[in-house]
């Protein structure tokens, strides 16, 4: 892992993991593809999937998003490549809301 979560007006709202350029990124959980592009400032190639009416995840720097706006997804599915858009580094930006506010995603993932 590169940088924890800091929710405390640090900016940081999410995760980085590092990994390898090209590495499969996928899905925490199914859900629908609500925004698939590079709009957003300081995300590169971003992804973001709404699970219900209350949790979203993010996954950001892609090298290439390999789904739609639209689009259904189930959990563990590939979405994009691991990649360095919009950062010095090939990482995963990940972040999960709640609610609209971000939570710390390590509280979410399984444990090993």
């Amino acid at each position: 892992m590169i940088r924890r979560f800091e929710p405390q007006g640090t900016g940081k709202k999410g995760i980085a993991i590092a990994g390898q350029r090209g590495q499969p990124v996928r899905a925490a959980a199914p859900g629908r593809v609500v925004y698939s592009g590079s709009g957003l400032v300081g995300y590169g190639k971003l992804i973001i999937v709404k699970h219900d009416d209350s949790y979203l995840s993010a996954y950001g720097h892609n090298e290439k998003i390999l789904v739609n706006e639209g689009a259904t997804v189930s959990a563990g599915q590939r979405i994009a490549l691991l990649g360095d858009t919009g950062t010095d580094r090939p990482m995963l930006h990940f972040e999960i809301r709640r609610d609209g506010k971000p939570v710390d995603p390590l509280r979410y993932m399984p444990r090993r």
